[in-house]
């Protein structure tokens, strides 16, 4: 079961992805006929998972066509930073350094929720801000309870779904601030979607592939079951002394082969396309805009 966010010509909504039929049975929609405000996507994460076991008996009422909206960041107004981890993927430390740099714990930043953009936008920065911009293809996990002090046996029972970020970064302000936050930050920095595959429909997250292009050009290639620290491992390191909950997004990390690790470096540059498939939730497309 995938969930998306869409906007179509009345409002913003959110439903059930029917893939094969290409219709998207609105949630929202039914939601409030049912007397219930559940206006997004991360409000009804929130709400527990709304009993959704006869949704196949509504779905023709309330389909729309994946032609007629668009297609959003399945959470497009994230409660809290997106937490990320860095150097999660033994090559791609190595890439970023030498094998002194493969760390023994979960390096930990966060981008700002103001980062969040679309799938298929065009994402535009200040060519000031984006003269060294860099693609992070990633897994993300979505949270779908609260949770503190989570054991990493019980860990899986806290996530929602899974979905695919690009986390974007400036590398030469990662490199001037010395800190990863500002130069990970950046408006529109990071692209989210196409949509949240449930866990239900999602065997074992530790055995996807995936693959980031860059004008077609197939720049990362790994697979999930090469992470460092697996998804339980996250989510008990995280929620140690915090708060997890319901919406919060964790970025993985990302495979080899960014731009940074190029010799010369193959930064992203104006009218570049990228695009970053997982198997089983979709291929997230973005074409970058510098002025």
């Amino acid at each position: 079961m995938k969930f998306v966010s869409f906007k179509d010509k009345e409002a913003v909504g959110f439903g059930i992805l029917d893939e094969k039929n290409q219709q998207i049975i609105n949630l929202k929609t039914y939601f409030h006929d049912q007397g219930l405000d559940i206006p997004d996507l991360r409000t009804f994460i929130q709400h527990g998972e709304l009993h959704l076991d006869d949704f196949h008996e509504f779905s023709a009422q309330y389909n729309v066509s994946v032609e007629d909206v668009e297609i959003l960041a399945p959470i497009m107004k994230p409660a809290k930073n997106i937490f990320c981890v860095g150097k999660n993927y033994r090559d791609h430390a190595i890439e970023m350094g030498s094998e002194k740099d493969i760390p023994k714990h979960p390096m930990i930043f966060t981008k700002a929720p103001t980062t969040v953009s679309s799938p298929n936008q065009v994402l535009t920065f200040d060519r000031e801000l984006a003269e060294a911009l860099d693609y992070e293809g990633e897994l993300a996990v979505v949270i779908g309870k609260k949770g503190k002090g989570i054991n990493m046996d019980e860990a899986m029972d806290y996530v929602f779904g899974y979905t695919i970020i690009n986390d974007l970064t400036a590398r030469d302000l990662q490199k001037k601030h010395g800190q990863f936050f500002v130069g990970k930050s950046l408006d529109q920095s990071c692209p989210m979607g196409p949509a949240i595959l449930h866990k239900s429909s999602l065997v074992d997250p530790h055995q996807l592939t995936i693959v980031t292009k860059v004008n077609g050009d197939v720049r990362q290639n790994g697979n999930t079951s090469d992470f460092i620290f697996n998804i339980p491992e996250l989510i008990h390191v995280l929620s140690k002394g915090m708060t997890l909950e319901p919406g919060d997004i964790i970025a993985t990390g990302t495979p080899a082969g960014v731009g940074k690790g190029f010799n010369p470096p193959k930064y992203l540059g104006d009218g570049d396309v990228v695009e970053i498939d997982i198997e089983g939730i979709g291929t997230l497309r973005n074409e970058i805009s510098i002025r």
